[in-house]
């Protein structure tokens, strides 16, 4: 290596990572490395595990890849940070669901910096996550808000154990199913739509994941309905 685990010169600030497959390399010039032979390295590195890329089942819960049921959406993380999270927490499951967004808020916590207003002269969006260092300390996460999905139209909206969630499709033209309401508590594999029973709940968490999908640009849809 030129610069301890570093290979590579380290990317500008205007560069992008073209690559989808290594040899890659991170922003700051390490090799990005895959494989089943490869392990954790020093604490200022990170090790993820995922799903091939392919539509493979998660059961028990519906659906794969690219919808927003459970089996969509539901993946584990596996946090190994021996300095930051408390001894009755090793080797511990939490429950609490948590987000994509989540790990920006996380570092930025864990780093004692401020999320920026500004980059240069471009204003950025506020975060949309919440810390998940109190997690580590077996406390309740301070999220005040749902939490948001949306991919290639397939929607959902979780607040606590409530979640609406409906199909969509892209093409020519978009399509967009009903919503679906789950009380995850007691149907965690999605199987008994309640959207029916409960209306108010459900078109309190539409209006709730439409007030979201304008404020984080998800619409106006990008995409052409037979009504437009």
């Amino acid at each position: 290596p030129k610069n301890g685990y570093r290979e590579y010169e380290p990317m500008g600030p205007n560069d992008l990572q073209k690559k989808i497959w290594p040899p890659m390399q991170t922003r700051d010039g390490r090799p990005l490395r895959t494989g089943p032979g490869e392990m954790a390295g020093p604490e200022d590195t990170f090790i993820g595990y995922g799903r091939g890329w392919a539509n493979v089942s998660n059961t028990p819960f519906r659906e794969y890849k690219h919808f927003a049921h459970e089996g969509g959406i539901a993946t584990p993380l596996i946090a190994h940070w021996p300095k930051g999270i408390g001894k009755k927490m090793r080797g511990k499951i939490d429950h609490q669901p948590g987000h994509l967004i989540d790990v920006m808020a996380t570092c930025v916590e864990i780093s004692g910096l401020q999320y920026p207003a500004k980059f240069g002269e471009y204003e950025i969006d506020p975060l949309e996550g919440v810390s998940l260092v109190p997690a580590f300390k077996g406390k309740d996460l301070e999220r005040g808000d749902a939490l948001y999905f949306e991919h290639h139209l397939n929607c959902a909206v979780r607040d606590g154990e409530w979640k609406l969630v409906r199909y969509g499709r892209t093409g020519r033209p978009a399509t967009l199913q009903p919503w679906e309401l789950y009380d995850l508590s007691k149907d965690r594999i999605e199987s008994n739509n309640l959207a029916k029973e409960k209306p108010e709940l459900a078109q309190a968490l539409e209006k709730k994941w439409e007030a979201w999908a304008e404020r984080a640009k998800v619409k106006p849809w990008p995409w052409t309905f037979d009504s437009d």
